[in-house]
C-alpha cells in the first residue's frame, strides 16, 4: 500500500512510525533522469484540474441529447438526455440546463467530446481514477506518480514557499479511501513532489499551521528530531537515500510555508464579501476560489475535486436527474468565475484549467457497446419512479472535457459523439496518454521523460509512447 502524507498530519504523527510507513509505501530504487529538460516553446506554467469526480454523464452536461421529460411508465431505453439544451457563446453549441455560466465562457476554451476512458475489465471508479491520474492501468510492479508529482518533478517550484502540488477536496476517510490513497502521491519520485493535502478549503489555513496546542518551541523541536532520524538512519531502514532526502526537503518545505506570508493564500477569509458569495456554492466552489488565489501565488499544479465518494455527488446509480440539478449548481457558477478571474489578472493565458471526469454514464448501456460489462445498476425498461430517471451506468466510450487558457484554441470544439443510443464517440477519439502528453507539451516536458526505476526507464506515459493532441492548440 502507498504512504500518503498531508505535511501538517506528518508533523503530528510520531516520527518512527511516519518513517517505516513511508520506507514501506515507497520502493528503494536508483534514479537517473533522461536529459529532456523544459523546452523552450512551452504555452503554459501552472495546471489547474478540477476533478469531477464519480462519473459525470456527458449527455446530461456538455454534450446535450434528444430531450425526454419525466412520465411515469416511460421507456427507458427513450432517454438519452434529461435536461433541456440551453445556447453556449458558441454558434450552434448547446449544453445540458444548468451550466449556461460555463457556457458563456466557452470562448476562451476548447469543448472536447471525444474522450474514451480506458478498458479494464469490470468497472470500478478508483482503477479509472488511478488511470486518469497517472496515465497507468493499475496494479503496477512500481509505484506510478501522480500527474500532479510528474510535473513537479520536471519544473519544480514557481514561488519556493508554494508546494508545487496542491489537491483540494478529497478526503480519504470515506468508501474506496485506502484506493484514492494509490495514486494521490508522487510514487517512485520521493515525497517532496506528493501532494499538498487541502481535504476542507473552508479550513485550508489549519493545513499551514503547526497542530492544535504545539508551541512554537515544541514544533521546532519535533522538526529537529525529524532531520536527525533522517539523518542517521542507516541506509534501507526508512528508504533509500533519495528517499530520506526527499522527506527531508519536503519536511523543510513544510517547514518554510507554516512561517510565510504566502500562507494567507489558504485563508478564504481574506478573500472580499463579494468574491467570496460568488465561488461559496459548497466545497468545490471554495476549491476553485482557492486555486485562483494559489495560482496567483505561483502554484504549478492544483487539483480541485467534487470528492469521490461512493453514491454521492456524480456517482448517480440512482436519482441521476435530481442529484445532477444539485451538482450543477455546485460548479457551474465557480469554474465560469475562476475562467473569469484568471483573465481579468492576466493568468489564464499561462494556466491550462481542465475538467474532466473518470467516464461518463448511459441509462442502458455498461461500459460500451462492442465491450459491455457486467451492469450495476438494475435499471427497469419502464420508468415509474423519478430516482430511475437518468443516467446510472457506467459509460466509458464517450466524455466530455473542457480545457481553457495554457495555448488551447478559443471557442472550439474537438470530437463528436453519435446522436442517438449507444452516444458513443465517431469523430477524433481521445485517449489518456494523449491527454497526458497534450498537458506536458502546453507545459514543455518532453514526451519521453522518464527515470530509471529497477533497472528500466519508466516514463511520463507507458512505453514513451503517448502523443500530444497538437489540434487542440491555437
Amino acid at each position: 500500500m502507498n504512504a500518503l502524507w498531508n505535511r501538517r498530519e506528518f508533523l503530528k504523527g510520531t516520527s518512527a512510525a511516519s518513517l517505516a510507513a513511508l520506507a514501506a509505501g515507497v520502493p528503494i530504487t536508483s534514479f537517473l533522469t533522461s536529459c529532456n529538460g523544459r523546452k523552450a516553446n512551452s504555452s503554459a506554467d501552472t495546471v489547474i484540474l478540477l476533478w469531477m469526480a464519480g462519473g459525470m454523464a456527458h449527455t446530461d452536461t456538455f454534450d446535450p441529447k434528444r430531450y425526454t421529460p419525466f412520465t411515469k411508465g416511460m421507456k427507458a431505453n427513450d432517454v438519452l438526455s434529461t435536461f433541456k439544451s440551453v445556447p453556449t457563446i458558441l454558434d450552434g453549441v448547446s449544453f445540458s440546463h444548468g451550466l449556461e455560466s460555463i457556457g458563456k465562457v466557452m470562448d476562451r476554451g476548447t469543448l472536447i467530446r471525444s474522450y474514451v476512458a480506458g478498458d479494464m475489465g469490470h468497472i470500478l471508479h478508483s482503477r479509472h481514477q488511478y488511470h486518469w491520474h497517472t496515465c497507468y492501468k493499475p496494479p503496477q510492479s512500481v509505484s506510478a506518480p501522480h500527474i500532479g508529482s510528474w510535473i513537479a518533478k520536471e519544473l519544480g517550484s514557481m514561488n519556493p514557499v508554494i508546494p508545487p502540488f496542491i489537491d483540494i477536496g478529497q478526503r480519504f476517510t470515506l468508501g474506496e479511501g485506502e484506493e484514492l490513497k494509490a495514486f494521490h502521491t508522487a510514487g517512485f519520485l520521493g515525497s517532496e513532489y506528493g501532494p499538498f493535502l487541502i481535504p476542507d478549503p473552508s479550513s485550508g489555513l489549519e493545513s499551514v499551521r503547526p497542530p492544535v496546542g504545539m508551541s512554537a518551541m515544541r514544533f521546532e523541536k519535533r522538526n529537529q528530531l525529524y532531520n536527525e532520524l533522517i539523518s542517521k538512519s542507516p541506509t534501507g531502514e526508512f528508504g533509500s537515500d533519495y528517499q530520506k532526502e526527499s522527506l527531508r526537503r519536503s519536511l523543510e518545505q513544510a517547514y518554510i510555508l507554516l512561517k510565510s506570508p504566502e500562507a494567507a493564500a489558504f485563508d478564504l477569509s481574506q478573500e472580499p464579501k463579494e468574491s467570496y458569495d460568488i465561488y461559496n456554492t459548497g466545497k468545490f466552489g471554495l476549491g476553485c476560489l482557492m486555486a485562483r488565489r494559489l495560482t496567483e501565488q505561483g502554484a504549478r499544479f492544483i487539483s480541485v475535486t467534487t470528492e469521490y465518494e461512493p453514491f454521492k455527488s456524480w456517482d448517480t446509480h440512482d436519482n441521476g436527474y435530481t442529484r445532477l440539478i444539485d451538482m450543477k449548481k455546485q460548479i457551474d457558477g465557480p469554474i465560469a468565475q475562476l475562467i473569469k478571474d484568471l483573465e481579468r489578472t492576466g493568468h489564464l493565458d499561462r494556466t491550462l484549467v481542465i475538467l474532466a471526469s473518470e467516464f461518463s454514464r448511459d441509462m442502458m448501456v455498461e461500459g460500451r457497446p462492442d465491450l459491455k460489462v457486467q451492469e450495476q445498476v438494475n435499471q427497469p425498461d419502464i420508468i415509474e419512479d423519478i430516482k430511475n430517471y437518468g443516467m446510472h451506468r457506467h459509460f466509458t466510450d464517450g466524455c466530455s472535457m473542457l480545457m481553457f487558457g495554457g495555448g488551447v484554441k478559443k471557442g472550439n470544439v474537438y470530437g463528436k459523439t453519435a446522436d442517438e443510443r449507444p452516444c458513443k464517440t465517431i469523430e477524433k477519439p481521445i485517449v489518456i496518454d494523449q491527454v497526458h502528453q497534450t498537458i506536458y507539451h502546453a507545459l514543455g516536458i518532453a514526451e519521453d521523460a522518464n527515470y530509471i526505476v529497477e533497472k528500466r526507464p519508466f516514463y511520463t506515459t507507458p512505453d514513451g509512447l503517448g502523443k500530444p493532441e497538437l489540434e487542440l492548440f491555437a
